[in-house]
């Protein structure tokens, strides 16, 4: 499915890593860095617990990996939403890169996932998003001994592609299974194959290799995007051939596949010193996978005309004899046979315990169904998962249950022999489990499915069926552009990348079905009537007519509170794509700017449309959430803002300067619920204007807050108890911070609420704060779907940043230069000074155990000021009763010596006013007790 790419993309814009000598063969890069990233069990920091809002998968899982070494370890890998563990006890997925942050976003694109078979703790990650200018970020090796708890990175110097076009292809990076120490790793873009013999800590080209791959989808294409080397596509060992259980000796034959297609399979038969072009190889197409079976005897590929994921009308699958170097054709479907040859194979999976039961997918077939093919006599013979008995009754081998992910059905009802819902598209990612030959999983363009009868399949019966299920929970991969949390009725209105957006009436289900009636494949805005929020406007990607079905406009209108939908019956004249929609505070007009024609506004509900004047094509708009007739609009282009006072049928150009603009980064503006002509706005680039802006006037005059360095999106939600103001929620830098930060003073002070452990890449499209519970904040990513936060019970004081006094000059903003892994590095820690220093029972201090597992925990402290004195800095102490070791920190620097330990704030959240309180938060080991402390000191006083 198609992907979104990184929303305010110049603002991680940087020195992208220059290493010399990259034509040079043989370049050893060392590790860079030691990342002390973990996915605990409880997403808790910071004073707050971080979930999904659960829509259960939403994007292409391009393949699964097995640990064949140990049974239940399954990992999965998304293009742009990182990567997941199998937990086998509930039957879930745990995301192991949500540490992945704002300078290092494209981590969160997985080109290849390898997990040892030897020591099976040990796994790996080829990491990368864009190979292409899209992204300023050279990829990365991910290595972790611990299951993906914690990982390590060691940088690479070229760009690796997630989600660049062949990500389908693979596994590109694999561990030797005979010497684990050695790891090989095919790479785009023309830069060969490299290898590690030190456990991925270092690498470098093996020269011997004679072919970088040479097929590109679209030479034409300027971008770079199509028009890339896809290059190594996958390595396969066949560990027969070697001593087993990691003896230190490499295994000897080694075949690998490249994107070239008139030689895709090559050969070492000397542990990688040497390599040769497989003679008899077939030509005209691409070696998806290959896989050796367990016995050693076959080489297995799947091919396609086209590099896949959605391209591919051709394939053939074909196995190798290794001793005697004989190819067979064994297709389902030749590509000779070209009355039902339309797709090409790329899935494919050995049942280690019975090599001669292999199963292979037509990836490309999205009419009327993506094909699974098994054959349990080595490829002689084949069945499909489903069949004809005349054309178009179909016989289905299987019984297919979406219910945990109900919309899959995308409320279709189709003609025979298409079915609702399908198999699936873009099926690349196929594996039997390698200790169950009754488990298997596959990935689609949208989900993970799976089945724990796979042997049912053999069977004669015809009441025999394979029970195929959604396998998908815990994986959230949807892109976000919008989100939107009204007063009343569903808390939860989003609008989605591929999947066009949900209804959310309850934040802990999965809805029946995204929105309908249209039923878009992008949603990119939408918004309610702020004094009646059952009216809420939608815009998103139409379609044009063809020549079977009518156009389907790109603007629709609720007025139920999203739950049934009209779209618009007409559209200003060139529109091309959705853009951003506002709706007027009473509902009685609608302003749209969509990409591909100017402004325009209705107050018909879509029945007509009139061209705004005064405001310039591709600004973005939003309404006043009080006065109807009032909306507003901003061009980054130039920096200008724009007011209407007659229902968004004029604008004028407001004189304030200095505003961001460029054609680099970008801006999100909001109007405050409540307050007529409250406006923030957030965004900028490294390269101009960078931060957070308020104005009160309608945007007449703006001030920028000096105490927040860069901003990229703001939102509102319910006022902190005791406030009248709205709580203010934004992604931004504050005290040198990269974060989401909330603010219950209006913007004078800030809190962190995020950690370092969650920070989900690229999350600047979309964040609100929901009206009718303090505390809560929806955020959108770019892949991981919708996160929302609720403060726990420890977390409910805002602590102090620095600088509370407004600035219009702007302020230096530090270097973005990407960095390939989280920073782990504590700000600097401020001095204690005697105007800190907390007189005995001064302070108070709770400590909340916030999730505890088997040899692990997370805590929430919260750090009160109950003197009569304001701290400028504080320093927390106490001694743990039990044997905890803390591993990691939030919000604060965290030492630890013996029992004893000391955490000292960060820059941001140092100052602590009388009666006011901040939040931190650790995470830790444990062996045989983990009892809370109960004692504490700040700054050397004991509290109360």
């Amino acid at each position: 499915m198609r992907r979104s790419l990184k929303n305010g993309l110049s603002a991680v814009l940087g020195a992208v890593l220059a290493v010399a000598g990259l034509g040079t063969v043989s370049l050893s890069l060392s590790g860079t860095s030691a990342a002390a990233a973990s996915s605990a069990p409880a997403a808790s920091g910071s004073g707050y617990t971080w979930q999904n809002v659960p829509i259960v998968g939403g994007g292409f899982v391009p393949d699964i990996v097995f640990n064949p070494g140990a049974q239940n370890v399954v990992y999965a890998r998304t293009d742009i939403g990182g990567m997941y563990r199998w937990n086998q006890s509930s039957a879930s997925w745990t995301p192991l890169l949500d540490w992945v942050g704002w300078n290092n976003w494209n981590e969160q694109g997985v080109v290849s996932v390898a997990a040892d078979p030897v020591q099976t703790n040990r796994v790996y990650a080829a990491v990368g998003m864009y190979t292409n200018t899209w992204d300023p970020n050279n990829g990365a090796i991910l290595r972790s001994t611990d299951q993906g708890n914690t990982w390590t990175a060691t940088a690479l110097p070229f760009k690796l592609g997630g989600n660049m076009p062949g990500r389908g292809m693979g596994e590109r990076l694999m561990v030797d299974p005979d010497d684990d120490a050695v790891l090989y790793l095919g790479m785009p873009s023309g830069h060969g194959l490299w290898k590690s013999t030190d456990y991925g800590a270092t690498w470098a080209q093996v020269t011997a290799f004679p072919n970088v791959g040479n097929y590109v989808q679209d030479s034409t294409d300027t971008t770079g995007y199509l028009s890339d080397d896809q290059g190594v596509a996958w390595v396969a060992f066949d560990k027969a051939s070697g001593t087993t259980g990691g003896s230190g000796t490499p295994t000897k034959t080694i075949f690998v596949g490249v994107a070239d297609l008139q030689n895709t399979v090559y050969e070492s038969t000397d542990g990688g010193a040497t390599w040769s072009r497989v003679a008899g190889q077939p030509t005209g197409f691409l070696a998806h996978k290959g896989l050796v079976d367990p016995t050693g005897s076959y080489l297995y590929i799947t091919t396609s005309n086209k590099g896949g994921p959605y391209d591919g009308s051709s394939g053939d699958v074909w196995k190798y004899a290794i001793a005697t170097g004989t190819w067979t054709q064994i297709s389902p479907v030749h590509s000779s046979d070209t009355s039902n040859d339309y797709y090409g194979y790329s899935g494919l999976t050995i049942d280690q315990q019975h090599p001669n039961t292999i199963m292979v997918t037509g990836y490309s077939s999205w009419w009327p169904d993506t094909y699974l093919y098994r054959s349990t006599d080595g490829g002689a013979t084949w069945t499909n998962a489903w069949s004809y008995n005349g054309y178009p009754t179909r016989v289905d081998k299987y019984t297919l249950d979406v219910s945990a992910s109900p919309w899959l059905s995308w409320g279709n009802n189709p003609s025979p022999p298409e079915e609702t819902p399908k198999l699936g598209w873009m099926t690349e990612g196929l594996a039997i489990d390698p200790f169950n030959s009754d488990r298997m999983m596959f990935g689609t363009g949208a989900t993970l499915y799976g089945t724990t009868n796979l042997t049912a399949w053999d069977s004669t019966a015809a009441t025999a069926k394979v029970k195929i299920s959604v396998m998908a929970q815990g994986i959230e991969e949807t892109a976000v552009n919008d989100l939107v949390s009204p007063p009343s009725g569903a808390p939860l209105l989003s609008a989605l990348g591929d999947v066009g957006g949900f209804r959310h009436t309850d934040l802990t289900k999965v809805p029946s079905l995204m929105y309908q009636s249209p039923n878009w494949g992008t949603s990119t805005s939408l918004d309610y009537a702020e004094s009646n929020p059952n009216d809420v406007v939608r815009v998103g990607d139409g379609s044009a007519a063809t020549s079977t079905s009518p156009a389907v406009n790109s603007a629709a209108f609720s007025s139920d509170d999203g739950a049934d939908w009209y779209a618009a019956s007409s559209q200003p004249s060139g529109v091309t794509a959705g853009g951003t929609v506002a709706e007027a505070a009473d509902g009685s007009a609608a302003v749209w700017s969509p990409t591909g024609a100017g402004v325009n506004y209705t107050t018909t509900t879509g029945s007509s449309w009139t061209a705004s004047t005064g405001i310039p094509a591709g600004a973005q708009v939003r309404s006043d959430r009080v006065n109807p007739k009032k909306f507003y609009g901003f061009s980054y282009a130039t920096g200008t803002f724009y007011l209407s006072t007659d229902g968004g049928k004029t604008f004028t150009a407001s004189a304030a300067a200095n505003l961001p603009s460029g054609t680099a980064g970008g801006a999100q503006f909001h109007a405050v619920p409540g307050t007529e002509g409250d406006l923030w706005l957030a965004g900028g680039s490294t390269s101009g204007a960078y931060g957070l802006w308020h104005s009160t006037d309608s945007g007449a005059t703006w001030t920028k807050l000096a105490n927040v360095q860069q901003a990229d999106n703001i939102g509102f939600g319910a006022p902190a108890p005791g406030h009248t103001n709205k709580a203010l929620y934004t992604i931004a830098e504050i005290g040198g911070v990269r974060g989401i930060f909330r603010s219950d003073d209006y913007g004078a002070t800030w809190t962190r609420i995020n950690d370092d452990q969650h920070q989900w890449g690229n999350i600047g499209a979309a964040i609100t704060g929901d009206p009718r519970v303090y505390g809560r904040v929806y955020v959108g990513t770019n892949g991981r779907g919708i996160v929302y936060g609720n403060l726990t019970g420890s977390g409910t004081s805002s602590s102090s940043s620095p600088s509370t006094t407004p600035s219009t000059t702007p302020t230096t903003t530090p270097s973005t230069t990407p960095s390939t892994t989280p920073s782990t590095t504590p700000s600097t820690t401020p001095s204690t000074s005697s105007s800190s220093s907390a007189p005995a029972g001064a302070c108070h201090v709770t400590y909340t155990k916030a999730s505890e597992w088997g040899g692990g925990y997370t805590a929430n402290i919260t750090v009160a000021n109950t003197g009569a004195t304001p701290w400028t800095a504080w320093t927390v102490t106490w001694t743990y009763p039990g044997d905890q070791k803390i591993t990691n920190a939030w919000n604060a620097t965290a030492t630890q010596t013996g029992a004893a330990v000391s955490a000292t704030n960060m820059a941001y959240n140092g100052s602590v006013a009388t009666g006011s309180s901040a939040s931190f938060g650790v995470q830790g080991t444990w062996t045989a007790n983990d009892t809370s402390p109960t004692a504490f000191s700040v700054n050397g006083a004991t509290c109360s």
